[in-house]
């Protein structure tokens, strides 16, 4: 498969990590002009040997010497096209814009005048071309891109003629200097059309609008508008809302305004809402999975108890007689998905969590013991590796009250103990596995991300990073 030209690569990278989400998005993404120019950087090399597979088509006419002779150009063969100076900007909402200038080609062709024949030496110089692309959405939350417009202007061209009758060249020269000016005009532009709509477009969509997280959960990432171009970056906003695979139900709380600082030493950044990590919460709270059931079989071998009514015996004396050497378990869930708070000293998340405690008979039912209430602070460490948000959380200090008891009165402080261990070497090891293998960012294929900063503002996290951009192997 050909290699994407400076305008696939560039219009790719800004298209693809601009995304756009609800009225108020629960995630932005803001691609800045250091990051259109190492697209740039990368890409014009690959423009020069796409353009310089133009094709163009054979050229026959007339001229008047000593009445009308017949000519024909043919064999074009384009052999090299040069682009020493290009950029790519941001126009003020509209999208993209390629400039070249000064550019330079040379290509090689025959000729031939009635019976004589031979080749030519064509040189281009001063070629400037335009490109404007228009960024958007479908109906569907899919990127969309395409060409506005596109202009080429040539303002040079010379023929040079390889052969004899150098009078008779000279007749009909400015004839097919003309001609081959406006073909070459013409096919750049073509070219680039082409390959917007044949190499652009579909990669572009190769950017995950909805990511599968797990067996439980996604990611909702369609863009639901067109990208805003100001003069110094490009953002938009994402949906950014997780969802249940089972059943999607509608969030019910809405995401707040949120517009980045004016950062912009980073290629790209993405700004993470509250409403973002809230709708995580639902959609595993949705899915059932944060029930978590705790077995004397996941107690840690240097505890001093064990998860058996003669252990909780001691501060429950009721249960030596009513359930006696019986082993137990524990189910812990929220009646509600916990909801998270950001600020720029952090995440700020409070939890209350329900621990059913059972006792398991020989039949193997579940006999109710008592239902303690646990609240606690809990603080995270947030960061991005291989294009996934990371996170790890730490447990506060505990406090644990009783709702209900089926065995009879007792101190619940006197469980303190035990439920530090539950909490902070059981369910904690738990959730941080899966906070660990993180949650994908919307990336489009062959895009890795480095040099990330990682800064809490109010109601959002915003991630920075810069762009490494991978070419396909044979392209």
């Amino acid at each position: 498969m050909r290699a994407q030209s400076l305008v696939v690569a560039c219009g790719a990278l800004a298209l693809c990590l601009a995304l756009t989400g609800a009225t108020n998005p629960g995630f932005v993404v803001r691609i800045t002009q250091a990051g259109l120019d190492y697209a740039h950087q990368h890409a014009i090399a690959i423009l020069e040997k796409e353009l310089a597979r133009l094709k163009l088509p054979d050229i026959s006419g007339d001229f008047r010497f000593l009445g009308k002779v017949y000519y024909q150009i043919s064999n074009l063969d384009l052999r090299t096209f040069h682009l020493p100076h290009s950029q790519i900007s941001l126009v003020p909402n509209v999208g993209l814009q390629v400039s070249i200038s000064n550019a330079f080609a040379e290509l090689n062709g025959n000729w031939r005048v009635n019976r004589s024949s031979g080749s030519f030496n064509l040189k281009v110089e001063n070629v400037y071309i335009r490109i404007n692309l228009r960024l958007g959405s479908d109906s569907s939350g899919k990127p969309t891109v395409d060409t506005s417009s596109c202009s080429t202007r040539i303002s040079k061209v010379r023929v040079r003629f390889l052969g004899k009758l150098s009078l008779v060249y000279n007749l009909f020269k400015k004839a097919v200097e003309s001609r081959l000016r406006k073909a070459l005009e013409g096919k750049v532009c073509d070219n680039v059309a082409k390959a917007v709509r044949n190499e652009l477009q579909p990669y572009a969509r190769t950017l995950p609008v909805t990511a599968r997280i797990d067996s439980m959960t996604g990611i909702d990432y369609a863009l639901v508008a067109s990208p805003t171009a100001t003069a110094r970056s490009l953002d938009t906003g994402l949906k950014g809302e997780f969802f249940s695979l089972a059943h999607r139900a509608t969030v019910p709380f809405p995401p707040l305004p949120l517009g980045l600082p004016p950062d912009h030493e980073r290629m790209v950044y993405f700004g993470a809402s509250s409403y973002f990590f809230n709708t995580a919460s639902f959609a595993y709270h949705s899915a059932g999975a944060l029930v978590f059931e705790i077995s004397d079989s996941m107690i840690p071998g240097g505890a001093d108890f064990r998860l058996n009514t003669s252990t909780f015996s001691a501060f429950i004396p009721q249960l030596e007689t009513m359930y006696p050497k019986l082993p137990m378990k524990f189910r812990l869930s929220t009646r509600s998905a916990p909801f998270l708070s950001i600020g720029p000293g952090g995440f700020s998340l409070q939890p209350v969590v329900d621990v059913q405690a059972y006792a398991i008979l020989p039949d193997a039912t579940l006999a109710p013991l008592f239902l303690l209430s646990l609240t606690t602070n809990v603080s995270a460490v947030v960061d991005v590796t291989s294009g996934h948000i990371v996170g790890s959380l730490t447990v506060g200090r505990i406090k644990l009250s009783l709702k209900q008891s089926d065995v009879g009165a007792f101190q619940v402080r006197t469980l303190q103990s035990i439920m530090n261990i539950v909490a902070s070497k059981i369910l904690l090891p738990r959730v941080n596995a899966r906070l660990g293998e993180g949650f994908p960012l919307p990336l489009p294929d062959r895009i890795q991300l480095s040099n990330i900063l990682v800064r809490f503002h109010q109601n959002f996290l915003l991630l920075g990073a810069d762009v490494q951009f991978q070419p396909q192997i044979g392209r």
